[in-house]
């Protein structure tokens, strides 16, 4: 399966500056959450209703750095680099974004490049199409685009693996696993996620979520193994 899912400076006691503008029409008067996990599960930190475009949370900062997800209702919509920032949050039809912190722009520098990647294995379909309008031979075309995928799928499987690996040390490596593997449908080793644990920084292994995934994982994988 493919791998597609923060030690930082205490701020103990502080109030988040996170301010934000939504120029979706559809979320003019919703409340967005902001959540981390905790106790198993992604709990609430703050809210803030959208009014006028705008909305600001200002919550107590968490006692170290760490990866929120931003929620609209129960769907996640964004992740939020926590580090005590005053920080700035994009929502328009064309970019979601959150700047002011360089965990920040290193987690949405990562984001943009794997939107690129998926934007190609998108593509694909609709390339093929044009090509069998264009008259070339299915099994010729299939043969192609199947390679692509593959190329691609091994892209963005490495990017995602490098970016934690470099992040390992920080919020952003722990958060992003979390993201990539809150994707799968239970808890597994592959392996990638073998060679994760196996280079793992103590502060990674050491993350609550990771921890638990790791434990949760390597009993589903005894009891397949059974």
């Amino acid at each position: 399966m493919p791998l597609l899912a923060l030690a930082f400076v205490g701020c103990g006691g502080n109030h988040m500056n996170i301010q934000g503008t939504a120029t979706i029409p559809e979320l003019e008067g919703k409340t967005l959450y902001l959540r981390i996990y905790a106790d198993g599960d992604m709990q609430v930190i703050d809210s803030a209703r959208i009014q006028h475009g705008k909305f600001r949370f200002q919550g107590t900062e968490p006692d170290s750095s760490v990866m929120a997800c931003l929620f609209l209702g129960d769907e996640s919509i964004m992740p939020v680099a926590l580090d005590g920032s005053a920080l700035t949050v994009k929502l328009d039809a064309a970019e979601r974004k959150v700047t002011g912190s360089a965990l920040n722009d290193t987690l949405f520098a990562f984001i943009a490049r794997k939107a690129e990647l998926d934007a190609r294995v998108a593509e694909l379909p609709r390339r093929e199409s044009r090509m069998i309008l264009d008259g070339m031979d299915h099994d010729e075309i299939l043969r192609l685009l199947n390679t692509e995928a593959v190329v691609l799928s091994e892209q963005e499987n490495a990017l995602v693996s490098k970016f934690i690996k470099d992040n390992m040390h920080n919020c952003l490596g722990p958060g992003v696993f979390m993201i990539v593997t809150s994707n799968f449908p239970y808890p597994i080793l592959n392996p990638q996620i073998e060679e994760l644990i196996a280079l793992g920084s103590p502060s990674f292994l050491n993350n609550d979520y990771v921890k638990e995934y790791i434990r949760l994982a390597r009993e589903n994988m005894d009891k397949l193994n059974e």
